[in-house]
């Protein structure tokens, strides 16, 4: 592949990832418009566990269906879920079909994002495959920032919709060019799909996620139906890594495990989205509800971001030891 080439295909993968993860963000600050639209506050959560659940249970599942049937095409066919949960999302009237769509929206994500990265890996060379690799990962901290302002802005400007119908030309975009400009990588010859694996690490990560988030709110910790649903993931869970340590093409080699890299990149990995996602999605709807001072534009009424570097007196700086300060060692609670 040409230079030229290589740079396209790379945008082409960048957008799908930032769409992907520009979605996990952008609604934070729109969520308190939505609840007043469509009514449901008790369920608005629900609007980013629904993204994140489905997410979460496609990325398992797409890495693996890249390698049987092609990453072109499973890329393709994320990108058309997206724009499908996309559409669905901005044309919702209740809350529960807006969940839904979320649902939808968050299997094209994770399809997107595994595939993006398994991309990289076929089309750039191994010398130079480290800084591709590094631009991809820093479009997360980019969305950290943009997902929330953006949200504000169409918010204040042209409805909440639109942060969902804002992905749909950059989707058929990504489609397109896609379609000319990815090589088409040789898939197996005889695809064996492990269903079993399949179908327990989707039930194993429903159930624990579903008692995460109804524990202490729809039903008490000790309840027997978070209890349950707690025992029903560890029973999924276990018998999906037994089944895959048998079959013949398992969705998740258990001897990935034996890699201490592989390993202690996992485990940093999921610190660091349980530390950085609950913050991102709640922080801007808190923070528009507790008006310290004045903001300098209507999105940043929604977005209260700048507060974190600003005067010492306002809440975010309290809580991170005044400007300037870094690191999770200097946060601290409001008294």
């Amino acid at each position: 592949m040409s230079r030229a080439r290589i740079n396209v295909v790379f945008g082409t993968i960048v957008l799908g990832m930032l769409m992907a993860a520009l979605d996990q963000t952008i609604v934070s600050t729109a969520l308190p418009t939505i609840v007043a639209d469509l009514g449901g506050a008790g369920h608005m959560a629900w609007v980013v566990t629904a993204y994140l659940l489905a997410e979460a249970v496609a990325t398992a599942l797409a890495g693996k269906l890249g390698d049987l049937f092609g990453r072109k095409l499973v890329f393709q066919l994320s990108g058309l879920i997206f724009i499908a949960g996309s559409m669905l999302a901005g044309l919702a009237n209740g809350m529960l079909l807006l969940i839904l769509a979320r649902g939808v929206q968050g299997i094209g994500a994770g399809g997107l994002m595994v595939t993006s990265m398994a991309l990289i890996a076929d089309i750039i060379p191994l010398r130079e495959r480290g800084k591709y690799q590094g631009a991809l990962g820093a479009v997360f901290g980019v969305t950290t920032v943009v997902g929330p302002t953006l949200g504000g802005l169409f918010t204040d400007h042209a409805g909440w919709r639109w942060c969902f119908y804002v992905n749909v030309p950059l989707a058929i975009l990504m489609i397109l060019v896609a379609a000319r400009t990815i090589p088409r990588v040789r898939a197996a010859a005889r695809p064996i799909v492990d269903y079993a694996g399949i179908g327990l690490v989707a039930l194993g990560v429903s159930c624990l996620i579903l008692g995460l988030e109804w524990g202490g709110q729809e039903y008490a910790w000790g309840s027997w139906q978070i209890l349950g649903l707690f025992a029903a993931a560890v029973v999924l869970l276990a018998g999906f890594v037994a089944v895959e340590s048998r079959a013949a093409e398992p969705m998740l080699p258990m001897r990935l495990f034996r890699s201490n890299v592989f390993t202690v990149c996992s485990i940093l990995s999921f610190i660091v989205g349980f530390a950085m996602l609950g913050a991102m999605t709640y922080l801007p709807a808190y923070l528009q509800y507790v008006d310290v001072s004045r903001p300098p534009c209507p999105a940043c009424a929604r977005c209260r971001w700048w507060r974190a570097c600003s005067s010492p007196r306002s809440s975010p700086a309290r809580w991170s030891g005044g400007p300037g300060a870094t690191g999770t060692s200097r946060s601290r609670a409001p008294r």
